[in-house]
């Protein structure tokens, strides 16, 4: 069997080639609603290099090791299983110039399904997959060679990320190092530290953190927090949420205010939840902070950035709303209870809920770095990062019901939020916060989702 798809790129062939041709990559084309986890990366795309993942099978998981067989720089590569899922695979990535600014890339697939002559009778919903598959791909592939093409003239960056392995912070990685950039990670493991470059280590608790390797850094991006909902809001937990921000913000702030030669700029995360309960109130970067747990949390996180900003440094604050990913938090909870319709209004659902895209995500922590002080709109303080379109609740859920194709007539009332999840149920599910991104837009930021359906249909793969 045989699946080709065609798209064409408005980058020159080569540097489509590169991008492919850089570690994190193969990260940024697996679809999120796959769950595909990668095990072992290859460095690169030459000859003999192998990638080792798994795939879901029903209730367990396949190994699917796959090995590069065929490279002609600037034009062409291909991979082969070597084990897996299929009962063979062969998948070519063909480029061909257009002209000097533009190429056009085809992927073409020629495979066999297991089981013989019973494998066939799943013949279209397999190629149903490729084809969701490959539109997702070729869609990433568009916009983020897009993103590094428009700013492929500005000196590549040397850029510290804590929290690099969560949600975000493995998302952001894969992207800037399929940029060019150069990205060392901030680690608690003093082993994994040992004798790594690309690694420093740190003790949050212990106040510690190796200041010589902070030097000649270009840009830090601070994620690193104890999860929001991890576990029930007990007074320990809560001091735990508060201080991984407050101190961990605290110790990389007065470390790099104590550096010689100092980042150009800190984007130092924080939370729609800095405003609170604030009902149908349209908020901005301007609004005042609220009253409760969440928005006290806030205003420490904030504040701890400050020794780096009085020591020169440029300091962003990215106020996220609910990321959305079938590859984690609130999305991922939702989805089993909605595709077996259980899924409704929660509380009154008029309350508002403000969201963004874990790929706007990435874009956003990405522009806010490039746009840095040698430019005149450069970008400093708080920055709400959700989409453009505000949502209600009941419009969040009627979305989700919609692109999954499910009802969504089982509803979660307001007494039933506080019993099941006590504390956190009125901040996390109840409060209102209907914020709006006024510096990104101001700023000229291009939102590639900017309604809350284009971003479900994205992540989600309901194309």
């Amino acid at each position: 069997m045989r699946f080709t798809k065609t798209i064409q790129l408005n980058v020159p062939a080569q540097f489509a080639f590169d991008w492919h041709a850089r570690p994190g990559t193969l990260y940024r084309l697996l679809p999120p609603w796959e769950d595909i986890r990668i095990l072992q990366e290859s460095k690169g795309i030459q000859v003999g290099e192998r990638v080792i993942m798994t795939v879901p099978m029903g209730p367990t998981r396949k190994k699917w090791i796959a090995e590069h067989t065929d490279y002609q720089e600037g034009r062409e590569f291909q991979d082969v299983q070597v084990s897996g899922p299929f009962a063979s695979w062969k998948h070519r990535h063909i480029f061909r110039p257009i002209d000097q600014t533009t190429c056009e890339m085809t992927d073409e697939v020629t495979y066999k399904l297991p089981f013989g002559l019973l494998g066939k009778l799943g013949a279209s919903f397999a190629t149903s997959k490729l084809d969701a598959m490959f539109t997702y791909r070729h869609a990433r592939t568009a916009t983020e060679l897009d993103i590094h093409y428009e700013w492929r003239d500005v000196p590549r960056k040397r850029i510290l990320i804590s929290g690099s392995s969560g949600l975000i912070g493995t998302s952001l990685v894969s992207f800037l190092r399929t940029g060019g950039h150069e990205v060392i990670r901030l680690v608690r493991d003093k082993k994994e530290a040992e004798n790594n470059p690309q690694v420093i280590f740190w003790d949050i608790k212990a106040g510690e953190i190796d200041r010589e390797k902070l030097e000649n850094l270009d840009a830090v991006i601070h994620l690193a927090g104890a999860g929001i909902a991890d576990h029930s809001w007990t007074k320990e937990y809560k001091e735990t949420i508060k201080q991984s921000r407050v101190e961990s913000t605290k110790l990389l702030a007065t470390s790099l205010a104590s550096l010689q030669n100092k980042p150009e700029v800190f984007i130092s995360t924080s939370a729609v939840g800095y405003y609170g309960n604030r009902g149908d109130e349209v908020l901005t970067e301007d609004s005042t902070s609220g009253v409760g747990f969440l928005p006290e949390v806030a205003r420490e996180w904030e504040e701890a950035a400050e020794p780096a900003k009085l020591a020169g440094i440029r300091i962003v604050y990215p106020r996220l709303g609910v990321v959305l990913t079938p590859a984690g938090a609130a999305l991922q909870k939702m989805l089993t209870p909605f595709k077996l319709g259980a899924g409704g209004v929660v509380g009154p659902g008029s309350q508002y809920w403000s969201t963004i895209s874990i790929h706007d995500v990435v874009g956003i922590y990405h522009y806010c770095m490039m746009k840095d002080c040698m430019m005149k709109d450069s970008i400093h303080g708080p920055v709400n990062a959700v989409i453009p379109q505000e949502t209600t609740n009941k419009e969040f859920i009627k979305t989700l019901g919609r692109v999954l194709r499910r009802p969504t007539i089982a509803p979660l009332p307001s007494v039933a939020v506080k019993m099941m999840l006590g504390e956190m149920g009125k901040p996390l599910l109840l409060d209102s916060t209907r914020v709006q991104p006024r510096v990104l837009i101001e700023h000229g930021y291009r939102f590639q989702t900017e309604t809350l359906e284009q971003t479900l249909r994205q992540v989600l793969g309901r194309f």
